[in-house]
């Protein structure tokens, strides 16, 4: 063996390593990637969120405001609904097998998103951190809670309220005891507390649940009245109208049909044979029919 200039391979090199499970730092590193990435990218367009701008659905997802508008526009095409990518958000039970996962690109019709109505326009508050240490370098400006001042992005847990749409860090929701927002003093309820891309199990089967309560009320995720429900209640109370319409015709149709039968059966009654008294009732009930169609003729109905 040998002598041919190559080299011999060692067990160790032929045998494969087998896969590692990632450790605790690398998976909160994924996380935190994945957080980071759909704070500051559409989903729909990947183009970088602005968040002056941004919008958000029910399950606390974020969108330019420019995307809905393209997306909501009549025969507006979706150049992602070929590479539909999976929701990890929403696994159409409430739950998620692995809710930290954000999905980076989706088709707008996935989204669920049929009017303005069901996003919430997001108010950020601008804040420049002041200049420590005498340092003579301006801050750059951040986007603060108004409470806290934290910045918010990946790195904070952050909420926003319906109506009204003001953002804050989620400590700071929890600090105040009056259900009103700090900023612009407008009541909200508990429920109508909204997580910014949620990671927890438990958030996400909130969200799902308020959802299916807002549209048993007929509502959307603004707190405003869903149009698109109205119209299909509408359109389902026409159906019924008019099944009952043609019930009722259809009961008409068979008692006008009795009513002939027994004119009939009583002018044959004093016939004996029952073969004669047949034959008459036919002559009889042609004779009724032409006198209908003489009558519809006359008065244009034919």
């Amino acid at each position: 063996m040998g002598n041919d200039g190559g080299s011999i391979p060692k067990r160790r090199e032929l045998v494969k390593e087998a896969a590692r499970n990632p450790t605790v730092s690398e998976l909160k590193a994924t996380v935190f990637e994945s957080l980071n990435h759909a704070w500051t990218h559409d989903p729909i367009s990947s183009e970088p969120i602005d968040l002056e701008t941004v919008v958000s659905d029910w399950r606390g997802r974020l969108y330019n405001y420019e995307s809905i508008l393209k997306g909501l526009m009549p025969g507006s095409s979706d150049d992602h609904s070929s590479e539909t990518k999976h929701d990890n958000n929403d696994s159409g039970n409430g739950e998620s097998a692995t809710p930290t996962i954000f999905a980076t690109e989706l088709s707008f019709a996935s989204t669920g998103i049929k009017s303005l109505r069901d996003v919430v326009k997001l108010k950020f508050k601008r804040y420049t951190p002041p200049n420590g240490g005498g340092n003579t370098k301006k801050e750059k400006e951040i986007f603060a809670c108004p409470v806290t001042l934290k910045e918010l992005g990946a790195s904070t847990k952050s909420v926003y309220l319906v109506p009204c749409g003001h953002v804050f860090a989620e400590m700071a929701i929890q600090m105040i005891t009056e259900e009103v927002c700090p900023e612009c003093s407008e009541p909200f309820k508990s429920e109508d507390v909204i997580p910014i891309l949620p990671t927890d199990k438990a958030d996400i089967q909130r969200l799902s649940k308020r959802m299916e309560e807002l549209k048993a009320k007929g509502l959307t995720h603004s707190l405003k009245k869903d149009k698109s429900a109205s119209k299909e209640k509408k359109k389902n109370k026409r159906t019924a109208e008019e099944a009952d319409g043609d019930a009722d015709k259809e009961k008409e149709t068979k008692k006008a049909k009795k009513s002939t039968s027994d004119s009939i059966s009583s002018r044959v009654s004093g016939i004996n044979n029952a073969a004669t008294a047949a034959l008459t009732a036919r002559v009889l009930a042609d004779q009724d029919e032409a006198m209908k169609r003489r009558k519809l003729a006359a008065a244009g109905l034919l």
